[in-house]
C-alpha cells in the first residue's frame, strides 16, 4: 500500500494511491486507515512530503561499500545525527544550493517512517514500529562537513532533506535496491543487503536514545558514488518497489519551484 500526503482544494490530505488514483483517508494514517469515498486524480494534486516528522535521524557509514570508498573503519555502533524537521521538502521540489558552501552532494538512501512511539524496543520488535519506506536524499554540504567540527550545518540547511514520494508499506528489505541519478545518470547503485546495521538493529539503537514518534523519519545511509551537484541539475533517488524522487538544484535566491 502507497501512502501519499498532498495539496488538492486548498486542504493538505493523506491518501492510499491505487494506480493514478488517490482514495482519501479520514485522518492521519499512523494510529489506523479508514478510507472515504473521496478521490483525487494524482496528476491533479500536489505531492507533498509524505508525512511531517518531528525529527530526522540519520546514519552515517552505514554501507560496507561506503566505508571502503571512504577509506574509514566501519563503527563499532549506528553513527547517528540528525536534522531538523525544517529541512523537508518532498517530490518535484526545489533543493537550494546554499551560498555558504562550494560542494553540494547527494546521498540517495532508504528511509523508515515510524508509526507509534517507540521507547526502548528490543531489536525482535521492533519493525513492528515501523508504518513503511520511502526514497530520500541527505544533501549534504561536503566542504563544511570537513570544515566544521560537527554536521548540523552541513546536514541541516533548508531543504537539505528530500524525502518521498509517498510511505510504500509493504516492502521486502532482502531486495531494496537503491539508485540516485543526475540528470539521467546512474551514480549511485547499492542494496540493502549491503546495510552494516540492520534496520531493526538501528530501531534498537536509536530508541535507547531518545523516543521515536509517529511520522519521525530514520534515513538508513548511503552506498557509494555519492559525488556533487549543482544549480540547474535534476536528482533523482530510485527504489524499484517505492518509487522515484525527483528535485531539482537551484541557486540560492532562486524562486520555489
Amino acid at each position: 500500500m502507497k501512502i501519499v500526503r498532498f495539496a488538492a482544494e486548498g486542504k493538505t490530505r493523506y491518501g492510499i494511491l491505487n494506480g493514478s488514483a488517490i482514495q482519501v483517508v479520514e485522518e492521519k494514517p499512523f494510529r489506523r486507515i479508514v478510507t472515504t469515498d473521496k478521490y483525487y486524480e494524482l496528476k491533479k494534486v500536489q505531492l507533498l512530503a509524505p508525512c511531517t516528522p518531528t525529527k530526522i535521524i540519520a546514519l552515517g557509514l552505514n554501507y560496507h561499500d561506503h566505508a571502503r570508498e571512504l577509506k574509514v573503519p566501519v563503527p563499532d555502533s549506528p553513527l547517528t545525527f540528525l536534522k531538523p524537521s525544517t529541512a523537508v521538502i518532498g517530490h518535484g521540489d526545489n533543493i537550494i544550493y546554499p551560498s555558504a558552501s562550494h560542494r553540494v552532494d547527494y546521498e540517495g538512501e532508504l528511509a523508515v517512517v515510524i508509526k507509534k512511539p517507540v521507547w526502548r524496543v528490543a531489536t525482535r520488535d521492533a519493525l513492528k514500529y515501523v508504518l513503511g519506506y520511502t526514497c530520500f536524499n541527505d544533501v549534504t554540504a561536503r566542504d563544511l562537513q570537513k570544515k566544521d567540527s560537527q554536521w548540523t550545518r552541513a546536514k541541516g540547511f533548508d531543504t537539505f532533506a528530500a524525502v518521498g514520494p509517498w510511505i510504500e508499506t509493504e516492502l521486502d528489505l532482502k531486495k531494496v535496491e537503491i539508485e540516485t541519478y543526475l540528470n539521467g545518470k546512474l551514480k549511485q547503485s547499492g542494496s540493502a543487503r549491503g546495510l552494516i546495521y540492520s534496520i531493526p538493529e538501528i530501531i534498537n539503537f536509536i530508541s535507547h536514545v531518545m523516543t521515536l514518534l509517529p511520522g519521525d523519519i530514520i534515513a538508513t545511509g548511503t552506498p557509494s558514488g555519492v559525488g556533487p551537484m549543482y544549480p540547474g541539475d535534476t536528482v533523482e533517488v530510485k527504489i524499484k518497489q517505492i518509487g522515484t524522487l525527483r528535485n531539482f538544484v537551484v541557486a540560492n535566491g532562486s524562486k520555489p519551484a
